[in-house]
């Protein structure tokens, strides 16, 4: 039975990595038809709004997508859509595996983790009061019931995968009621999975000891700035956001996506790098019960990475982004 999967190819050099991992997943002819819709920057200068309705009836119908990278203006201008997406669906969970890939250099090895980042509420929910010209105050939202279902999909996460190990990070020391929250509920729900272990840290220790001994860790779950603060942290010791996948999910639908910028300033010119979207779209197969063809499809990406020069130009080597893609279709052949 074909199933229907909802495409937002994104902004900037979405539309050219989405078409390379398109072009790999092909190959593995399965029975996925994609539904484009336009989103972001590019569906606004098309129809003046950047989550078209008819955008949102299709994953509504679907429940599964994937997605490029859309453009966020700093400081002014429209919300990220991002933030917008995952609060129009309530997908609370971003789920961003960390895992050393052979012959990327970076300055660690054997990092093989998972950030769990609670995505809904937190200072996210973008509730600012301008006070005066000289003073402005956010609220940072910590529920119950968010923190809840998040630790739980940690925990959850960490049974079926086979790990051993969770860890709560926060700032409870200083923010004793909202962070302090989120870490009873963790200590709470620890005592259910007796054989998974738990502890806790605080984030600033989190992110000292992520940087001087990452193959430490296991399964991190957190609120959401620091969870988008981490999961970057955690993508440097990997070689960038570059080549990190995600998801963002609830319990009925999930949204497989690159998490890097658009990078408009190389848009069109096929030098991207699209190892984050087609590692994104190997974690949409393991979801859609493809387990074989996504590890096919990793196994390929390894066997181009061990030859440097078949790498896009920000791995090393000097290929453009189809040349990249086909080398991947050739070692799954």
């Amino acid at each position: 039975m074909m199933k229907k999967i909802t495409l937002f190819e994104g902004d900037g050099i979405g539309p050219e990595i989405t078409d390379a991992v398109l072009k790999i997943l092909d190959e593995l002819h399965l029975p996925l038809e994609f539904e484009k819709y336009d989103l972001g920057l590019t569906a606004f200068e098309k129809t003046g709004t950047l989550i078209p309705e008819d955008a949102i009836e299709s994953l509504k119908r679907n429940q599964v997508a994937l997605k490029g990278p859309c453009t966020t203006p700093i400081g002014h201008g429209f919300r990220s859509v991002n933030v917008q997406l995952r609060l129009l669906f309530d997908l609370y969970a971003n789920i961003r595996p960390a895992q050393t890939l052979p012959n990327v250099k970076t300055r660690y090895e054997n990092v093989d983790l998972v950030v769990f980042r609670e995505n809904t509420e937190d200072l996210y929910i973008g509730e600012e009061t301008v006070i005066s010209v000289d003073e402005v105050h956010a609220i940072k939202k910590i529920t119950r019931q968010a923190s809840k279902r998040i630790i739980r999909a940690a925990f959850d996460y960490a049974v079926a995968q086979n790990r051993k190990r969770v860890t709560c990070v926060h700032k409870a020391n200083i923010l004793k009621k909202s962070d302090g929250l989120f870490l009873s509920v963790f200590e709470e729900i620890a005592k259910e999975y007796p054989q998974i272990a738990s502890d806790s840290l605080i984030v600033d220790a989190c992110c000292m000891n992520l940087v001087m001994h990452p193959e430490r860790y296991d399964i991190l779950v957190m609120p959401n700035l620091y969870g988008d603060i981490v999961s970057d942290l955690c993508s440097g010791l990997i070689g960038g956001l570059g080549v990190l996948p995600s998801c963002n999910r609830n319990d009925e639908i999930a949204m497989f996506e690159a998490v890097h910028g658009s990078a408009p300033d190389i848009a069109g010119q096929n030098l991207a790098n699209p190892t984050a979207l087609l590692m994104s779209a190997c974690m949409m197969l393991d979801y859609l019960g493809y387990h074989s063809e996504a590890d096919r499809v990793r196994h390929a990406v390894l066997d181009v990475l061990s030859h440097q020069e078949l790498c896009t130009k920000d791995l090393g080597g000097q290929a453009t982004c189809s040349q990249f893609a086909q080398s991947i279709i050739e070692h799954l052949k």
